[in-house]
């Protein structure tokens, strides 16, 4: 039995896990973790369990930044700082 919440659940959903960030996305798992760590995602960790979530209309315009900055051919600590600015 699946444990994914059905895509129109999460389009509307105000928090998404990363998992869900791929799939609404297509950016591999290991880049967005990758962007976490980095600090160029920001995210919430729920104490309970430890399950970091992610503003899902925010992230989104993020990770759409993100490649488009990356398609004009910044380096990561360019965008990084380009995001800083937002």
């Amino acid at each position: 039995m699946s444990r994914q919440r059905p895509i129109e659940v999460i389009e509307n959903a105000e928090y998404v896990t990363i998992g869900e960030l791929v799939r609404l996305t297509g950016v591999r798992y290991s880049t967005l973790k990758f962007y976490t760590e980095e600090e160029m995602l920001h995210f919430e960790q729920a104490e309970e369990n430890l399950t970091r979530r992610y503003k899902r209309s925010e992230t989104l315009e993020r990770i759409l930044l993100i490649k488009k900055l990356k398609e004009d051919g910044l380096s990561i600590p360019q965008i990084k700082k380009a995001l800083s600015s937002f």
